[in-house]
């Protein structure tokens, strides 16, 4: 038997979740339970789970049965390539995520935690004082900074500055609907169409991929240096692997984490006896963290499509459906996570995520990038709090706004900051 799910055009229902990604989920969730099906126009059905149970068996076809990258192949292979992580599956994936393990475990990423500190601290002393903006800006050009000083080691300034400008380009074209959910048979028609949204994105990447080329053949001619781009030169990576592997963390450590800070500030300055026990409480800002990312994760889904049927409860999944967790359900799973809506660190204080906890998805596709993005959230959070003081002009919480492949807030968090007087010290 099939999973139930709405009846409505596969083009209605892609409005739909576009328009109001949350509602539609959880619309379906409570029509038809905890496995139900949703049809998008120019891809398979998909099949979403609610709980932690069910998203442990998708992710468990990791070890045969489902196929993490041929899922985000669809969506993501224009923007990383052919090469990253993110689309490729079996041996090719697993060679490539021996390598870039090394350099993105805990201890190493450990190491950044100064250059970090330092490059937030420039960017909050230029940030407006006395007037509203949004930070979802702010923050990305802080982690932006990092993805270039420290996974790609780029020092020059004038490099830096145009990478800088082509980057968020990218990042925001490669991300909009109109290009992450163009289908694959449409995309060379639209590449020959120069206004299209999808050409303009390729003119886009085209001058990245020009620079970073550039950039790792001036590297493998002056070996040397601490940052990841250093250490993939030694692995005996090609250019073009290198290449989508840097666009990857670029996408998993700039954008997502981006959001991912937006969302922490935007729950902080609506729950004051949380912002008070901040920055210094260590444990404590951990677990404001993994709360963050429990009540508003980035990433949606983590899906697999599947080469052989999957059951899941009543429910048979035929081979050639996507089937993977809806994140945003399972971390709101009652009988997991008391009170789901609120926003309570405290839950995290105690013995660590529980695995129903996925911001990072699972099984063995697991984020490589998890550790530096959980070490930068809490340094970023730290050096603001220390320096600024924060407010909204508004206490209404920020919807959450399809954004590309994330959630994001509606708003981009909008706050006024002031300097604090005095500063608050270690």
């Amino acid at each position: 038997m099939l999973p139930p799910g709405p009846r409505l055009p596969a083009v209605a229902q892609l409005a739909w979740f576009t328009r109001d990604p949350i509602g539609f989920l959880t619309t379906c969730h409570r029509r038809y339970g905890a496995v139900f099906t949703v049809r998008f126009a120019g891809f398979p059905p998909e099949v979403y789970v609610a709980t932690g149970d069910l998203a442990d068996q998708v992710y468990r076809t990791d070890q045969g049965g489902g196929k993490a990258g041929q899922a985000r192949r669809d969506f993501l292979e224009p923007l990383v390539g052919v090469h990253s992580v993110l689309t490729l599956d079996g041996d090719p994936w697993w060679q490539h995520r021996k390598l870039l393990n090394p350099p993105l475990r805990a201890r190493q990423v450990a190491g950044y935690h100064d250059e970090i500190t330092g490059i937030a601290a420039e960017r909050i002393a230029t940030w407006p004082l006395g007037r509203p903006f949004t930070l979802r800006e702010r923050m990305q050009e802080i982690t932006l900074d990092v993805i270039l000083r420290l996974v790609f080691g780029i020092r020059d300034a004038e490099r830096l500055d145009r990478l800088r400008v082509l980057l968020q380009r990218l990042m925001e074209q490669g991300s909009t609907m109109s290009v992450a959910m163009t289908p694959p048979r449409l995309r060379d028609r639209m590449a020959r169409v120069p206004f299209t949204p999808y050409a303009r994105f390729l003119r886009v990447r085209s001058a990245v991929d020009a620079i970073l080329f550039d950039e790792i053949a001036r590297r493998r001619a002056e070996p040397g240096g601490t940052d990841v781009l250093a250490r993939l030169l030694e692995t005996g990576m090609g250019d073009q692997e290198i290449r989508d592997e840097l666009v990857t963390m670029l996408l998993a450590g700039h954008e997502t984490t981006a959001t991912g800070l937006s969302w922490a500030f935007e729950r902080l300055l609506r729950t004051p006896d949380v912002l008070d026990r901040l920055p210094d409480d260590e444990p404590y800002l951990d677990a404001v963290v993994k709360e963050v990312l429990r009540l508003r994760p980035v990433v949606y889904e983590a899906p697999r499509l599947l080469d052989t049927p999957l059951r899941l409860g009543a429910y048979e999944v035929p081979a050639g459906w996507y089937a993977g967790p809806s994140i945003p359900l399972v971390h709101h799973d009652p009988a997991v996570f008391a009170e789901p809506e609120e926003f309570r660190p405290e839950r995290f204080l105690d013995g660590g995520p529980h695995r129903s906890w996925m911001p990072f998805g699972g099984g063995r596709r697991f984020c490589v990038g998890a550790q530096l993005a959980l070490l930068e959230m809490r340094v970023i959070i730290r050096e603001v709090l220390r320096r600024l003081e924060l407010s909204v002009t508004d206490q209404a919480p920020e919807t959450r706004r399809l954004t590309g492949v994330t959630l994001s807030p509606a708003k981009r968090a909008r706050v006024i900051a002031q300097a604090r007087t005095p500063a608050r010290t270690t």
